[in-house]
């Protein structure tokens, strides 16, 4: 992921802190169009998360979108 370094103002000077940056938002596997529920963390703050937190809570939940899932089902169950 990397660092970013980011100006801290205490009470006496501005520190510079290295902070993690966070990751790019998820996309869809197959069009590639940005996942709704997928929040933007790093993976320590991720593991903190509820398992309901971390992707919607339907089949393909955090891997396709909606309208990709959708057209999945149509194609398997037709």
């Amino acid at each position: 992921m990397g660092v970013r370094k980011k100006r801290v103002r205490t009470a006496t000077k501005v520190v510079i802190r290295k902070v993690k940056k966070k990751p790019k938002i998820a996309k869809c596997a197959v069009c590639k169009k940005p996942l709704h529920g997928v929040p933007r963390e790093i993976p320590s703050r991720m593991r903190k998360l509820a398992k309901t937190e971390k992707r919607p809570e339907r089949p393909f939940g955090g891997y396709l979108c909606s309208e990709c899932m959708r057209d999945y089902f149509r194609k398997v169950i037709a």
